[in-house]
């Protein structure tokens, strides 16, 4: 009976996480109430204050727990989530490596893309996210730099910089690679990206 219930628990946060996306998604993070979050997951505002706090925590829970699972970013001491498959891919610095690694990142853009646009919004009318998404870049950021010092590759003062470069291009190309003429196809939007990173970080 108390794995049904947890089963459950776990179910109705899903369903208000899921319900909260979709809603900042579709009407903005401004327009979306609590009431709205709790009505589409078929729940009440009761039961959301029951799982969140705050429409703020919510889109928190958003980043921390369903973009970095889609990433495969777990809790880190030193960044607050780590990417180790991205640490050792531009430790590697081979370009075979670092075009597998954004090919398997590529797939998981459209859950991606999502949430950093709505954490982008939700920043622009919410202090207490003022800085959400860019905490969340600067950890990936982290993850390149530690990964050239793993390396020993560039001067300790050119590695985080040029992890700053390579998340500025993996950012936009994620955000907008679907939307744009870039006169491409996918297969050889992620070649010329693998190979500015390569060029980038190793």
């Amino acid at each position: 009976m108390a794995n049904l219930r947890q089963a459950q628990k776990r179910m109705t946060r899903r369903l208000l996480l899921e319900s909260g996306l979709e809603l900042f998604t579709a009407k903005g993070y401004a327009a979306t109430t609590v009431d709205d979050i709790a009505t589409a997951a078929g729940t009440t505002r009761v039961t959301f204050y029951a799982y969140f706090p705050s429409r703020s925590e919510l889109m928190r829970a958003l980043i921390d727990e369903q973009l970095n699972e889609a990433l495969q970013r777990v809790r880190s001491p030193e960044h607050g989530s780590t990417a180790q498959g991205l640490v050792d891919t531009v430790a590697a610095g081979t370009a075979e490596a670092i075009a597998d690694w954004l090919r398997r990142t590529a797939e998981a853009w459209p859950t991606v893309r999502p949430i950093i646009r709505v954490g982008r919004d939700a920043a622009a009318v919410d202090p207490e996210l003022a800085d959400l998404v860019e905490r969340w870049m600067a950890e990936a950021i982290g993850d390149i730099e530690d990964g050239l010092t793993a390396a020993g590759r560039f001067a300790p003062h050119q590695r985080r910089f040029r992890g700053v470069l390579a998340m500025a291009e993996l950012d936009y190309v994620a955000q907008h690679w679907d939307g744009a003429d870039w006169k491409l196809t996918r297969g050889q939007m992620l070649d010329e990206l693998a190979a500015s990173w390569t060029r980038l970080l190793t």
